[in-house]
């Protein structure tokens, strides 16, 4: 059973590094990095963020490639067109859309 972690090599001095992954509910896994500098005094690059999460929010889910944004699973498009502002507002705090009553 493969374990839940990923292994970063520095070649330059054959010293590794171990980060755990995270698996969201929504999107591909994670490599958890908040403790890259800590560890091994470098810092990632990566212009305009293209592979990196900057939170975690059981809320919202954004896949710009796919130009996707989610709001607790509901496409934010159909939830600005067919759904009222109370209805959204009460997605958000509560975690279901309300029923008709």
């Amino acid at each position: 059973m493969p374990l839940d972690t990923v292994t970063l090599t520095d070649n330059r001095t054959g010293k590794s590094y171990e980060f755990s992954i995270l698996h969201p509910t929504i999107g591909p896994d994670v490599i958890d990095v908040r403790s890259l500098y800590k560890e091994t005094g470098m810092f990632t690059y990566d212009p305009g963020f293209t592979s990196t999460a900057s939170c975690s929010s059981s809320i919202t889910y954004i896949d710009g490639e796919k130009g996707e944004l989610l709001y607790r699973g509901y496409n934010i498009s159909d939830l600005a067109t067919k759904k009222s502002y109370l209805d959204v507002a009460y997605l958000l705090l509560v975690g279901k859309l309300p029923n008709e009553k």
